[in-house]
């Protein structure tokens, strides 16, 4: 049968101009590249989209700027209600994308706020949702699934404009990506003018992916970001080759080798490793190597504690 009709009053709108997004970016040494313009441009038109862009280019300010700017005027009650409902498939990173959603909304001089809603949440922030949900949510499949059980579900998620699905390489063709797809449908039912944007930067097959995420979406649009960047592959090996023991091998042998290769390069430096054992014990083999490096050297896994992450 029939949902029931819920009517909800629209948003307040101010009127005030749009943030001066340029500036923000000029005042970090930022300007922006023509991709995220023209991901600007598309979001101001409604439209929603797929943006395929390499690791490290902007692909969140593409997307959030982009949304600052086209429902920035929205406010109730002197701040915006839920406008924007950022997914990710790793809750370990929710807290990471939350302060770079934050950093530009007080100096924009935008009312906005930016909450978290994952398995992790405290059950004080989660009665505190209850009574007014943020302006932009950050959340995984699983909670989104969980919000939208709810008895109000429709009346909470109202205001919605804009959903971002971060990563989306990692939910398409799994269980969490057919859970956020019928989340979609079921937001895209009450909201038909909602705009939708995946992010991925490791996606071979565009076209089938976007088609997935947009559904029913004729007007969706295809970013590809291209940067221009120097791409230089080497290869550290050990000085001789050895044979493996039969576990547990962690490629400490090789420390200082790396450490030369940090102290080369120019700007931040990312080490990946396959396990948590293994960033466990790289982290502190290059402090027992480099004890200067205390308070620079930072490690990161998803089997932190939530407050230190």
């Amino acid at each position: 049968m029939p949902s029931p009709a819920v009517h909800v009053s629209p948003p307040e709108r101010s009127a005030t101009r749009p943030p001066d997004i340029d500036a923000w970016l000029a005042a970090r040494g930022w300007s922006a590249f023509p991709f995220q313009r023209e991901v600007w441009s598309q979001v101001a038109a409604g439209r929603s989209g797929l943006l395929h862009a390499t690791t490290g280019a902007g692909k969140t300010y593409a997307v959030w700027l982009g949304a600052l700017r086209a429902f920035a005027a929205r406010t109730l009650r002197g701040t915006a209600p839920l406008t924007v409902l950022w997914l990710t498939p790793m809750r370990a990173l929710a807290a990471d994308t939350a302060r770079s959603l934050e950093a530009p909304l007080e100096p924009l001089g935008l009312a906005w706020t930016v909450g978290i809603r994952t398995g992790d949440t405290s059950s004080a922030q989660r009665a505190k949702q209850a009574r007014h949900l943020p302006s932009a949510l950050v959340t995984t499949p699983e909670s989104l699934s969980l919000l939208l059980t709810r008895a109000d579900a429709r009346e909470r998620f109202a205001s919605l404009a804009m959903v971002v699905v971060d990563e989306w390489h990692e939910l398409l063709g799994n269980k969490r990506g057919v859970q956020a797809q019928l989340a979609l449908a079921r937001l895209a039912r009450w909201n038909p003018g909602l705009v939708v944007w995946g992010l991925s930067a490791t996606l071979g097959n565009l076209d089938e992916a976007a088609r997935v995420l947009l559904g029913n979406r004729g007007d969706g649009v295809l970013v590809r970001g291209r940067v221009p960047k120097d791409l230089v592959i080497d290869a550290l090996m050990p000085a001789t080759i050895e044979r493996f023991p039969w576990g547990g091998h962690m490629g400490r042998n090789m420390v200082d080798e790396v450490v030369g290769e940090i102290e080369a390069t120019e700007g931040s430096t990312l080490l990946f490793t396959n396990t948590r054992s293994q960033a466990e014990l790289w982290y502190q083999a290059l402090l027992d190597r480099r004890p200067d490096w205390a308070g620079i050297v930072a490690l990161h896994h998803g089997s932190l504690d939530r407050k230190l992450r």
